[in-house]
């Protein structure tokens, strides 16, 4: 079966806002990309506080498959989350590495490197950073289903995110790559892995391992084995 079944509301609204937006901006043309995209200069020093929100649906009017895989991936990866985590958990996910990846972009952009310089006045538009937020956490949650890599290579849902960060990272920091979209890639990508695989959740790795420990150190304090496949408990 091609993609995940039946739409969901939140995925349905993201894509009809999606789709709206390119519309108007078929008409509105530039002036509506410079107000709602995201461009540094614009949001720290004129107070553009909405753009790290509303960059998220624009998209540029001269390429159509950027709208179009986009949109492609938040229902092909979406649906899934948005059943496996409820409306409202998928769209503060999808907002969070939306916002996330943006932020990356304003605090890259105020480093003194050559290859960073160029973002303060450069415009970031899509929806690219929550998608790729999207991919990482159904790459978590679903890590053996199989992705095709470049339409042709089937490859792990896991060594797929692998292989696409790799890929964001080394463009990011090329003078080839396009700093400017790739770095909000990225910035998706490893936000959505602190969100659903951060401290919270590195805590209680620790806890649930720290438990064991003990419970292993009392078994062998009280002389206590494990009976394993060939029997009980012995004491």
């Amino acid at each position: 079966m091609f993609g995940p079944g039946p739409i969901t509301p939140a995925v349905r609204a993201l894509i009809i806002a999606n789709v709206g937006v390119f519309l108007l901006t078929l008409f509105a043309g530039r002036p509506l990309i410079d107000f709602f995209g995201l461009t540094p200069a614009a949001v720290l020093t004129e107070r553009r506080v909405w753009q790290p929100i509303t960059y998220l649906f624009v998209h540029s009017p001269s390429a159509f498959t950027h709208i179009l895989f986009n949109m492609l991936a938040v229902w092909m990866f979406g649906v899934d989350l948005e059943r496996r985590w409820g409306t409202a958990f998928f769209l503060k996910f999808y907002f969070t590495t939306g916002v996330g990846a943006a932020a990356s972009v304003l605090v890259l952009s105020l480093l003194p490197f050559a290859w960073t310089q160029t973002l303060w006045a450069a415009t970031t538009i899509g929806a690219s950073g929550a998608v790729y937020g999207l991919l990482m956490a159904w790459a978590l949650l679903f890590p053996h289903r199989q992705i095709l890599f470049m339409f042709i290579f089937p490859l792990p849902a896991r060594v797929f995110v692998l292989i696409i960060g790799a890929i964001a990272f080394l463009s990011a920091v090329s003078a080839s790559g396009g700093p400017v979209a790739n770095l909000a890639h990225l910035g998706g990508l490893v936000i959505g892995w602190l969100y659903l695989k951060g401290p919270r959740d590195v805590r209680l790795t620790l806890q649930y391992h720290l438990t064991r420990w003990r419970m292993e150190r009392m078994r062998r304090r009280f002389d206590v084995h494990r009976g394993g496949k060939n029997g009980p408990w012995v004491h």
